[in-house]
């Protein structure tokens, strides 16, 4: 019985990684996005003027 709460945690611990990875991928992605973004428009402003 003792081994299995151990497997469970060390699941619940794999988990916890995958999604504090995960996380951190989408928040660079969104930085990124958010920069081109912000190019488009000023390149748009620009040609515009």
């Amino acid at each position: 019985m003792d081994s299995q709460t151990d497997s469970v945690e060390t699941r619940q611990e794999r988990r916890e990684k995958k999604l504090r990875k995960k996380r951190e991928r989408i928040r660079k992605h969104g930085k990124g996005l958010a920069s081109m973004y912000r190019n488009v428009i000023l390149k748009r402003l620009k040609r515009g003027r």
